[in-house]
């Protein structure tokens, strides 16, 4: 089951905020005069408590909504840029600032560009998907208006295929050995070339396909091709499904707590 932390954060910020408001509006003054007549009165403990953090939820639910928020990748689709393990940051206002749980933008800043490593909330596959509104993230290859291809285990993007070039076999660590020996490319995107893996030369018939991408959607793919969920199988993503850009891996352990593997090598490193 998700947790819905921007909930529990706004909740909390309304809970606490509510609690000094009514204070102020209706007891604080009652008290101060008390205590002018010299006698021994304390703010009640629900009160302490709320104007203690109400400041420090509100400054976090501020930063986590409006400037960056920690993402942590729970699996392989977006080898070999990102690895199991890896914590991200994603700018939440590359794409517009969004209210926070529901998500409506009230700013527009700047739209995805092609190329760009994004977090969005997965659409799903029907109202029924188990996982719909789930934190998925990919590249995106396809922007509104493009026709996208992909066949034998070439990326076409308005009928020109989008160029690649062996780098050499991939050798993968912790629980990325499984993609060991796949073979390593670099992806020439239109002005954003990256690496791909590739597990086979042929790929699976159930990722090909020809699709037009629709106005205020997006078309995503994951780097790790061969392994990945993405619109190939599910379809387009919606502009408002988008929660921001992802800019930043700040560590890297595979156990939660860091109680498995560790690469300091992976800190500070920036995704592109």
């Amino acid at each position: 089951m998700k947790i819905d932390l921007a909930l529990i954060l706004t909740a909390l910020a309304a809970l606490t905020g509510l609690v000094w408001l009514l204070d102020s509006l209706l007891f604080a003054r009652k008290r101060k005069l008390m205590q002018g007549e010299g006698e021994d009165v304390v703010d009640p403990v629900v009160v302490e408590y709320a104007k203690s953090l109400f400041p420090i939820i509100f400054l976090v639910l501020g930063l986590r909504s409006f400037v960056a928020e920690p993402f942590r990748i729970p699996s392989s689709s977006m080898m070999p840029t990102l690895l199991v393990g890896d914590f991200i940051l994603v700018n939440k206002f590359s794409y517009g600032l969004r209210l926070p749980v529901l998500n409506n933008k009230v700013v527009s800043l700047g739209e995805p560009e092609r190329g760009d490593v994004v977090v969005f909330r997965y659409p799903g596959m029907g109202s029924e998907d188990p996982l719909k509104g789930q934190d998925y993230i990919k590249r995106v290859v396809g922007l509104p208006g493009d026709r996208i291809s992909f066949s034998n285990q070439t990326l076409y993007i308005n009928d020109e295929a989008v160029a690649k070039r062996p780098v050499g076999a991939y050798v993968g660590t912790g629980k990325g050995r499984e993609m060991t020996g796949a073979t390593l490319l670099e992806n020439q995107l239109p002005g954003q070339a990256h690496q791909i893996l590739q597990a086979s030369p042929y790929g699976d018939m159930k990722l090909q396909g020809n699709w037009t991408v629709p106005e205020g959607s997006y078309f995503v793919m994951g780097d790790n091709r061969d392994h990945s969920s993405d619109s190939r199988v599910w379809g387009f993503v919606p502009e408002d499904a988008l929660v921001g850009k992802a800019f930043l891996v700040w560590l890297n352990c595979e156990g939660w707590f860091c109680s498995g593997a560790f690469d300091y090598t992976r800190i500070g490193d920036t995704i592109r």
